[in-house]
């Protein structure tokens, strides 16, 4: 993994008429553009019961398909433990979240800890725009259904970008785990 200069265009950004003062800003982020880098990849996923609290049916079943979707098709490996097979215990502590990893056969490799809070906004966000896909699907155009989906996955794609980032000097991951890791986090709907 690298850090890349990124340069946004703020003028692109506004759309065509609009003015714009400000010129180009150089994000830095971080980049992994090789998956066959990553040798290792997740077999199991679990839920803390206790610490993650009881929810409806809806809910659960929302998990489920989380997990399901990340265990299809992942690239996860911890720093410092190259390849293989790794299971993954999410649960929550002090409005963070705790990642214990553990190898295949149950070997414990590392425990990560991240805080909630860069989430909370983008979380918020995320679930405001899929209420309003959901109602956008019983009585708005196709045009209107689009645009709501197109900031749907815009933040879904800012939220996994920002635990990609969080975890790049602990666990390995591509893009698509890294999103498919925040659906299921976001997912887990903590109080806060």
């Amino acid at each position: 993994m690298r850090k890349t200069p990124v340069r946004v265009d703020l003028c692109r950004l506004r759309g065509a008429g609009r003015s714009c003062y400000g010129s180009t800003i150089i994000l830095r982020r971080t980049v992994v553009t090789d998956t066959a880098t990553i040798s290792g990849r997740l077999v199991s996923v679990t839920l803390d019961a206790a610490s993650i609290g009881q929810i409806s049916r809806e809910v659960d079943h929302e998990r489920q398909v989380a997990i399901f979707d990340l265990l299809e098709q992942n690239s996860f490996e911890p720093v410092g433990a190259p390849g293989g097979e790794f299971s993954l215990r999410l649960s929550l502590v002090s409005n963070r979240l705790v990642l214990q990893i553990f190898r295949g056969d149950g070997e414990p490799v590392t425990t990560h800890i991240l805080s909630l809070t860069p989430f909370r906004r983008i979380i918020r966000d995320y679930y405001l725009v899929c209420d309003s896909y959901y109602e956008a699907i019983k009585v708005s155009t196709p045009s209107q259904i689009e645009a709501i989906d197109m900031g749907r996955r815009a933040l879904h794609d800012e939220g996994a970008q920002i635990l990609s980032d969080k975890l790049s000097d602990k666990i390995l991951i591509d893009k698509l785990t890294a999103r498919r890791l925040f659906t299921l986090i976001a997912g887990l709907r903590w109080k806060g």
